[in-house]
């Protein structure tokens, strides 16, 4: 792999787009998170990167000419599951289905903030078994330190219980993205426990009261009436 010398020992990622300074402006970023970055100008590039030494993550440009990301994606899925997070200007419901169905881990729209991208990196490597020694979430104001499970607000150590460090964590780790009071359950609670979606409106309320200037009118997790919760960075 043509990974830079310079680049950190941290798990390693592909960065797929023909805009060079698109992929310039990726590396200097995820370098300076601690991965380790390698870059392909287009599919085939990035066909032949995976298929000798595939990385521990994909970010993947839909919008390429020739064969554009969603081939790409399709060819790496006949070979292997790295995982593989998508980048595109599109953000219509349908074209975010259309990602997943051909088989991406993650979707990003274009233009987006630092801050949402690496929390979204680091959310798909923990949910694939990839550590990443950073461990770090943070936003204007709010930080989470994965590693040592300590959140701070504006400066302010804030001490969370287990199970309320778990849900704001979570949530975190994939900004701007909706999960149901039922995917929370599914994902945090173990399945021997009695779960009922009402103990997941219990749960975000006490980490509002903690982390929220206003717990009635949160800045941080929103309410998506009628379909549960979304992290806004």
């Amino acid at each position: 792999m043509d990974v830079d010398e310079d680049a950190a020992d941290g798990p390693r990622i592909l960065v797929v787009d023909d805009d060079v300074n698109v992929r310039t402006l990726l590396r200097r970023l995820l370098t300076t998170e601690g991965y380790s970055v390698d870059e392909a100008a287009d599919g085939p590039a990035a066909m032949e990167k995976v298929g000798a030494v595939p990385p521990d993550l994909v970010l993947l440009d839909i919008m390429m000419p020739g064969q554009d990301g969603l081939d790409v994606l399709e060819g790496m899925r006949r070979t292997n599951d790295v995982p593989v997070i998508l980048l595109t200007a599109k953000s219509e419901e349908a074209d975010r289905v259309l990602g997943f169905r051909y088989g991406a881990d993650d979707y990003v729209v274009k233009p987006f903030s630092t801050a949402e991208l690496c929390a979204r990196i680091a959310a798909v490597l923990r949910r694939s078994g990839v550590a990443h020694g950073a461990g770090e979430l943070r936003f204007d104001g709010l930080e989470i330190d994965l590693a040592r499970r300590e959140v701070t607000v504006r400066g302010r150590p804030v001490d969370l219980p287990a199970r309320e460090y778990e849900v704001l964590a979570f949530l975190a780790s994939s900004p701007q993205r909706t999960f149901t009071r039922q995917e929370l359950l599914d994902e945090l609670w173990p399945a021997s426990t009695e779960r009922h979606p009402s103990t997941v409106t219990e749960h975000v309320g006490r980490v509002r009261r903690r982390i929220e200037e206003d717990p009635e009118r949160p800045r941080w997790i929103r309410t998506v009436h009628g379909v549960g919760y979304r992290f806004e960075p």
